[in-house]
């Protein structure tokens, strides 16, 4: 199911997507080495349920999972890279953590991504991650614009992650957004120009680059969610919801004061 939002309803998306960036930026203020994963889900909890929204994760139930999420924030830390399901972990000093949030307010869903390094380290590896998937994000986004194609979006993000260095992974990525979490069209983090869905005003993407250091090999967890760099390396994620406008593309994930 592919969705095109109406004015009405992209309003609401903006104030949805405030609300899931403001949770974001709190997190990250908070998360610290010390920090048990299992605080971070309450704290998002909490401010989900502050904000008048849902989560979209408690009871998502899809096809490569296993059973219901029972979560409501997605933590991956270091060689976790998508689906990190909270569990009794305490950060430590240097972790690269992603944190990976979707809710849905008003009827309309945004979802967004953010990776840190967690404490006072700085480790150069990691940071250089984090800076290739926000880079190939912005590429992303300034590929997007009424007329083009899905693969235009895919080669720019995919151009950029490989330049950097990195293996691309296309198994999971992007994907449409509306009054659900997951719609069409998928957005892989690779792809040919020209290729694919033409854009049009009102349809709402999440992209999402991921890398992992050196292998586009994934591995499942025993908790049959978090998926992992199959070499045990780091690993780094960075998502906005975007929206397209007749101008090109609005990021809706910016944090703000939603309206009531």
């Amino acid at each position: 199911m592919i969705e095109i939002l109406n004015p009405t309803e992209l309003s609401r998306a903006r104030d949805t997507g405030a609300v899931v960036a403001n949770i974001l930026q709190s997190l990250k203020s908070r998360a610290a080495a010390g920090t048990n994963l299992l605080e971070i889900d309450l704290w998002t909890h909490e401010m989900i349920d502050e904000a008048g929204a849902r989560s979209c994760y408690v009871d998502y139930e899809p096809s490569f999972g296993r059973g219901p999420f029972g979560h409501y924030i997605c933590t991956s830390v270091n060689d976790a890279v998508l689906h990190g399901l909270p569990h009794d972990h305490v950060l430590a000093d240097g972790d690269l953590l992603s944190l990976d949030l979707a809710v849905a307010r008003g009827g309309v869903v945004a979802d967004s991504a953010i990776s840190f390094v967690v404490g006072e380290s700085r480790p150069a590896e990691s940071l250089a991650m984090i800076s290739a998937t926000e880079r190939a994000l912005s590429a992303g986004i300034a590929a997007a614009r009424p007329g083009a194609r899905i693969g235009d979006l895919s080669h720019a993000i995919g151009t950029v992650l490989s330049e950097a260095g990195y293996p691309v992974n296309t198994q999971f990525g992007g994907h449409g957004v509306g009054s659900t979490m997951h719609q069409d069209p998928h957005v892989p983090n690779a792809g040919r120009p020209g290729r694919g869905y033409v854009l049009r005003p009102g349809l709402v993407l999440a992209l999402e680059p991921w890398v992992m250091a050196d292998t586009a090999e994934l591995a499942v967890d025993d908790d049959g969610w978090t998926l992992r760099s199959a070499t045990g390396c780091r690993t780094a994620h960075s998502e906005h919801t975007i929206a397209i406008t007749d101008d090109g593309a609005e990021i809706l994930t910016l944090p703000g004061d939603p309206q009531r």
